[in-house]
Formats: C-alpha cells, sequence, structure tokens
C-alpha cells in the first residue's frame, strides 16, 4: 500500500474523531440545560411522593408525600400529616387532574384508618372526618378560576363526587342549573349572591362524600330520646370559595337520595355537621317519599340526612323457643301427610296431585323459613341472596295457596259428578295439567313483580318489603283465591 493511502485513512479517522467529540459535548451542553431548567424536589428514601407543577399563573411546586410505612396501613398521624400538607397547598388554581389525585390519596389514606383501627374512639373518628372535610373543601376551591360568563368543572371519584360552578358579571341567564351527583343535588341563587358581591361573581362547590358516614357516623346526632340512627343519604357539603359575599339571598335545597330502605314508621332529620356532632339548626325537611328527601337550609355546611327509629324490642327467648318447636311440630306432620298421600292411593278415581303439591310448597316453604330466621345475621348482609330466598319464599307460598284452590275445585267437580270423572275430564285434569296451573300461575306472578318492581325483595327479615304497595304482589292473588 503506498503512503498516501495512510494518510489519508489518518485524515478520515481524525475527522470522525472531532465529529464525535463535538455531538458529544453539544449532548452534554443540552443536558446540562435541561438539568437546570427542572426544579427537583428531593424525597427521602422510604417515602412516596406525588408532586404536581401547578399551573403558569403559579411559580409554586405542589409536593405531597406519604411515608412508604403509611402506604399499607395508614396511622393518625400519617393521615393528619397528609391533609396538614393538604391545608398548606399555597397554589390558587390547580388543574382537576392534580385535584382529583390528592383526593383519591387523602381518601385512600382514610379508607385504610379505618380498616386498621375498627375501635377508634368517637373523638378520634370526629376529628378526622374535620380534617378530611377542610382538606377537600381546600381542594376544590382551587378549581374556581376567574369567569366574564360562567364555567363549571365537575369529578367522579370513587370516594367522592365534587362539582364547582362559577358565575361573572357577564353571567348570560337569571339561574345556575341545578348541580347534581349520583346521589344528591342542590338548588342555589348563586346568581343573587354574585349580584350582591362587589365583584359581581360567585363560584359554588359541591361535593358528595360517599364514605364519609364511616368518619361522622349518624350516632353523632344526639337526640333527647333513645332511637337508632340510620345515614339515608351520602354526606354532602356546599361551600361559596374565592366569594366575598358568602350571605345567602335564598334557602338552599338540597335533594337527598335514600341509600338505604326507607321505614314509614321512622322520623327523617336534614342535619349538618357542627364540629363533633350533627344537629338540625337552620335545615328542615321540605318533602320526602320512599326514595328522596328535599331539605331546605338557610346556610351552606356539610349536609346528611337521619332517619331515627324506635329501638326493636328484645326479643323473647321463650317466644322464640315457642315459635321453633311449632315449626317442627308442623314440618314434621307435613312431611307425614306427603307420605300418607304419595304412598297410599284408596281409590283410582281419587286424584292425590294437589294435596301432595300442597304439602310439598307448604314443607319446603317453611323449612326455608325456619333455615332464613335462625341463619338472617349471616344471610341479611347479603343483600342478592336476602332477595332471592325473599323471591323464592314467595314463590313457594303463593304456590300453596293456587294448590288448594285447585284441590278445592276438584273437589267440587267429584261432589258435583257423584261418580267418576269422565275420560274427558281426566284428560283435562291430569297431573301435568295441573302442576302447569299450580307452578306456573305463580312463577308469573313472581316474574311480573320483579319486573315492575326490581327492589321489592329482601326486607329486614328477606321477605317482600312492605313500602310502594309491593307486599300486595302476595295479598292480592291470595284474597282472590280466597274469594273465590
Amino acid at each position: 500500500m503506498s503512503m498516501s493511502w495512510f494518510v489519508h485513512m489518518a485524515v478520515i479517522l481524525h475527522t470522525v474523531q472531532v465529529i464525535i467529540f463535538t455531538q458529544a459535548l453539544c449532548f452534554i451542553c443540552v443536558f446540562v440545560h435541561w438539568y437546570s431548567s427542572v426544579n427537583i424536589v428531593s424525597v427521602p428514601p422510604n417515602i412516596s411522593s406525588i408532586t404536581t407543577v401547578a399551573p403558569e399563573t403559579s411559580s409554586a411546586v405542589i409536593n405531597i408525600t406519604l411515608q412508604e410505612g403509611c402506604t399499607s396501613q395508614t396511622s393518625g398521624g400519617c393521615l393528619q400529616n397528609l391533609l396538614e400538607q393538604i391545608e398548606n397547598i399555597t397554589a390558587q388554581v390547580l388543574p382537576l387532574s392534580t385535584v382529583t389525585n390528592i383526593l383519591m390519596m387523602a381518601f385512600n389514606a382514610s379508607e385504610n384508618i379505618l380498616e386498621s383501627s375498627s375501635s377508634a374512639n368517637p373523638a378520634e373518628l370526629a376529628s378526622y372526618g374535620n380534617l378530611v372535610l377542610k382538606s377537600s373543601e381546600r381542594l376544590i376551591s382551587t378549581l374556581v378560576k376567574q369567569t366574564d360568563t360562567n364555567d363549571s368543572v365537575s369529578f367522579t371519584l370513587a370516594a367522592v363526587e365534587g362539582q364547582v360552578f362559577m358565575v361573572g358579571p357577564q353571567v348570560p341567564f337569571e339561574k345556575i342549573p341545578r348541580l347534581d351527583t349520583t346521589n344528591s343535588s342542590m338548588d342555589i341563587d348563586l346568581i343573587g349572591i354574585a349580584k350582591n358581591s362587589k365583584e359581581r361573581s360567585a363560584a359554588v362547590a359541591f361535593m358528595s362524600y360517599n364514605t364519609m358516614e364511616n368518619l361522622l357516623k349518624p350516632d353523632f346526632f344526639n337526640t333527647s330520646s333513645d332511637t337508632v340512627k340510620t345515614m339515608m343519604s351520602t354526606v354532602i357539603s356546599a361551600t361559596l370559595p374565592k366569594t366575598t359575599n358568602t350571605e345567602l339571598t335564598k334557602p338552599v335545597n338540597f335533594t337527598l337520595k335514600h341509600i338505604r330502605d326507607f321505614d314509614p314508621s321512622g322520623s327523617l332529620s336534614c342535619v349538618y355537621w357542627n364540629i363533633s356532632e350533627w344537629i338540625v339548626d337552620g335545615c328542615s325537611v321540605l318533602k320526602t317519599n320512599s326514595s328522596y328527601t328535599v331539605c331546605s337550609c338557610v346556610h351552606l355546611s356539610t349536609f346528611a340526612l337521619i332517619m331515627q327509629t324506635s329501638r326493636p324490642a328484645e326479643s323473647d327467648s321463650r317466644l322464640d323457643l315457642l315459635n321453633l318447636v311449632c315449626v317442627i311440630v308442623g314440618l314434621v306432620f307435613f312431611s307425614l301427610a306427603l307420605l300418607t298421600f304419595a304412598l297410599c292411593q284408596w281409590s283410582s278415581g281419587v286424584n292425590n296431585v294437589a294435596r301432595i303439591n300442597i304439602c310439598i310448597s307448604l314443607l319446603l316453604a317453611h323449612l326455608l323459613f325456619l333455615l332464613t330466621q335462625r341463619f338472617l345475621s349471616l344471610i341479611r348482609p347479603q343483600q342478592v341472596l336476602c332477595a332471592m330466598i325473599s323471591g323464592l319464599l314467595h314463590f313457594l307460598f303463593l304456590s300453596g295457596f293456587v294448590w288448594m284452590f285447585i284441590e278445592a275445585a276438584l273437589l267440587f267437580i267429584c261432589v258435583k259428578n257423584l261418580s267418576q270423572i269422565s275420560s274427558k275430564d281426566r284428560e283435562v285434569l291430569s297431573s301435568g295439567f295441573l302442576c302447569v296451573i299450580g307452578y306456573v300461575f305463580a312463577l308469573v306472578v313472581v316474574c311480573v313483580s320483579v319486573g315492575v318492581v326490581p327492589e321489592g325483595y329482601g326486607s329486614e327479615h328477606c321477605w317482600i318489603k312492605m313500602d310502594k304497595g309491593f307486599i300486595w304482589s302476595f295479598l292480592g292473588p291470595v284474597c282472590v283465591i280466597l274469594v273465590v
């Protein structure tokens, strides 16, 4: 090879080295520039954090941290520290994604507390509830933005739902729409509040807490009478964030959907949370039915609907024993009657199909009823199972009455003819035809009842519910059978 070839190769290699060095230098400069522009928040070991940069209008950095030991089993100190960090947020406006992420973090921590400290005293629960409420209202206030006309923001999480509505000086309507969540809604004269404000603007924040009743329990509603308190709605809160004049021009109406069965004998109270207890000052029931209640309040706060019912009388052990003995004796005699009708056939002209099926229906119904009442404490929490049992009891008892009607009809035919039934009558009154009448009629009634009122089954005793007149799905056919 010639010397010139080596010279050319050396020049080429040198050029390549220069290019690589130049590119590496440029990459380092770009990396240093990018690194210096990032606001790095140091996190100690064993700390999990959510770091969120506020909008361009604010230079604050939101850094919410939760210790690693608090993620699986949160203590009261962990939750309190987390909520204090939320309260110390200085940013005035935050994006919706940031607010929802922090809310999920806070409510997950509160749920962990309930799971790990089921025996927490009422004072601690009330304190945790106050912290969660205060932090939630602080967070949702950061969703309020200035507007000349109107604007709204809403979100839905597993533990909480929220909606914020804002109006400005040039709002184009005289009344804002109703603020709705899954189980509640609110009507407020926000336009009137804005007109009385110096800035001619106002904002309302409406939140519905699906799990807050675990902290702010209905037993915190202190009354003079010893009654059973039941939370009938989700806990809701309403505030006027970033509004200078918070005086209401009209009472605020809340429509609260009942989340539990309504007892007609119970008393409903619209209450609001006051530091450590539920009280009724300034709130009243405007309208109610079996599905929802409308509460009217002259102030904004945290509200709920609580039902008071009389405490059930203590069961008499002797009466329970007597009931058990009677049901068992009835089952024995039903079994003996079933064996007698099934095994003994005195005459070929006598049809025992109706009698056998009466015994089968009532035997199964009483046996299921006995087992259900004995294990009611285990069955009642399983709402689907309880509803299925009540539907099956409805079917069995109704079948018993239908078979009684069939037996009466057969006796009438026998007495009328005073002789062996004709071949045509035998064909019409065959066992298969009778079974179709005896069971299909009851099945049709149950299916129609389920279709018309799906929630009609599954009362406190796993039987037909008494509200909405659903009991007539059983009493109606029975009365018709007895009359006919």
